[in-house]
């Protein structure tokens, strides 16, 4: 199932997206995708009620705005240098273990959404992520049992700026927590759909260029592990967002650097998760 959310920001109602690529209105059965739906079987539960119900759902028009596919979860943990060619193009270790850092909640922000360039911004980056969507409250997860813990997965745009993460003092949350530095969609595919999230295709285009290009299967730490991991320094909530970080081919990785401009344009995409799309606008 790929599990979608529509509306006015702010006002968004759960909806599905069909095989067909229609999408329809499930607001009959469900009022949003959060913390209580994730929780109690939501996705088992909307799946039987809609081979009884589908054909009364109304068609969602493709006018619509598609927000983040889920509602603001409890955190959004990342994980940072977790592919090994990134890290050797950021000029560090290969880390022993993960790299943790948050994003704030407040940075989600739908698919197509324009990513604003926060005031004073110098050097902001665009980085191509596989998220992980939490089904159910984990902690001290072993590892062989770290899949029960998924209920999907989604595609993100981790934006950073580099000079906030970088250059100032303190931990690296001041350059990726500003508003639109997440946009998440444009869909959860739940996890039967993605049959190995360890070998998927993804890429990251600006202008047209290609600039990011490669598979998790460069995963220094798998998505098993990074669940298994962070259960065992915090819990994971229903709904709750990991994001397993980038590839190479970052900005700051080319020499000389390449950052975002206003009007920039930001095509991303991974293996059954669907093409999302930013412009980016100056801050005002």
């Amino acid at each position: 199932m790929k599990i979608i959310r529509f509306g006015a920001l702010g006002k968004e109602k759960p909806g599905v997206l069909l095989d067909n690529g229609e999408k329809i209105d499930v607001s009959a059965f469900v009022t949003d995708y959060d913390e209580d739906f994730f929780g109690n079987e939501g996705i088992e539960k909307l799946g039987n009620w809609l081979k009884k119900n589908k054909s009364n759902c109304p068609e969602i028009s493709k006018k619509e705005r598609l927000g983040s596919p889920l509602a603001r979860p409890s955190k959004l943990v990342c994980v940072g240098l977790n592919y090994a060619k990134h890290a050797k193009e950021a000029g560090m270790q290969i880390p022993n273990e993960p790299v943790l850092f948050f994003k704030s909640t407040t940075a989600i922000c739908g698919p197509y959404d324009d990513v604003i360039m926060p005031k004073n911004s110098e050097k902001t980056d665009w980085e191509v992520e596989l998220a992980i969507v939490i089904g159910k409250k984990a902690s001290y997860v072993d590892l062989e049992n770290a899949e029960d813990y998924i209920a999907g997965y989604v595609l993100h745009n981790d934006i950073s700026e580099r000079a906030f993460q970088i250059e100032k003092e303190g931990q690296w949350c001041k350059g990726k927590g500003c508003d639109t530095f997440a946009p998440l969609g444009p869909f959860i595919a739940t996890k039967d759909e993605i049959k190995n999230p360890n070998n998927l295709e993804l890429w990251l285009e600006v202008n047209g260029e290609r600039l990011q290009h490669s598979s998790t299967s460069d995963f220094i730490f798998n998505v098993q592990e990074v669940v298994s991991y962070i259960s065992q320094f915090m819990t994971l909530l229903p709904g709750d967002v990991i994001s397993t970080g980038t590839p190479f081919g970052v900005g700051l990785g080319f020499n000389p650097p390449k950052y975002l401009k206003p009007n920039d344009v930001m095509e991303l995409s991974i293996e059954g998760l669907g093409i999302s799309r930013q412009y980016v606008r100056a801050y005002k």
